[in-house]
């Protein structure tokens, strides 16, 4: 796995979010770092001795991180301000199948060689074993490609990346571990009805179609292209 990638939510992240045009530093923009002196009220343009104006923060009034992104003051900016559209919900399935043969397949294998054959009929994917190996490989698998990059293989096939709604920015580790620990481990004992109940959430939260794994890690997932 690369490790090329920088450390989430540092000013080098590809996928934190950037403030909207016209509001942050620069020509235009108000106490910017350029030519001119900063308007008065400070550098912010608005309260006094350099404050930032009431209800908002360093880009401006309704900045894209003035407030929770579970909740926060009537006419608050989208916490999805500055990212790319939410994932549809076709692609999101897609990509989950894919995922779950990957983790499927070596969980079966590993099944079989532990329990074996019994008169003839493969006890894979029916043992307490399989189910083991099954939550294991598809916590680690989940935890480390969401930490990398945001991305499993399905989410790259798809085009689709894993983001914290605050920011943007790839998944820290204790959300990536939250999330995949509510996607995999209780796939020990019913992987099929479980992925069933977590895209029946994805299907009916709004506004921003978060599965049981997005809620407890904070993430939403959107699109790359």
């Amino acid at each position: 796995m690369s490790t090329d990638q920088p450390p989430p939510g540092s000013p080098d992240d590809p996928f934190a979010k950037r403030p909207p045009e016209g509001g942050g530093s620069g020509e235009g923009g108000g106490g910017g770092t350029g030519g001119g002196e900063p308007p008065a009220g400070g550098a912010y343009g608005g309260g006094p001795h350099g404050a930032p104006p009431p209800g908002g923060g360093p880009y401006g009034q309704g900045g894209p991180y003035d407030r929770s992104p579970y909740g926060g003051a009537p006419g608050g900016a989208d916490p999805l301000e500055g990212m790319p559209p939410l994932a549809d919900n076709g692609r999101r399935l897609l990509a989950r199948i894919i995922d779950i043969v990957i983790v499927l397949i070596p969980a079966f294998l590993l099944d079989w060689a532990a329990v074996g054959v019994q008169e003839g009929d493969f006890t894979a994917g029916r043992s307490a074993v399989g189910g083991i190996f099954t939550a294991g490989i598809g916590f680690l698998y989940e935890f480390l490609m969401a930490r990398a990059t945001g991305q499993t293989v399905g989410k790259k096939l798809l085009h689709l990346r894993a983001a914290m709604l605050a920011d943007g920015s790839v998944p820290t580790p204790n959300a990536s571990a939250a999330r995949a620990a509510v996607l995999w481990l209780p796939a020990f004992c019913c992987t099929i009805v479980w992925f069933v109940a977590i895209g029946a959430t994805v299907l009916v939260d709004r506004p921003y179609k978060q599965g049981i794994h997005d809620k407890a890690a904070r993430t939403v997932v959107v699109r790359t292209d």
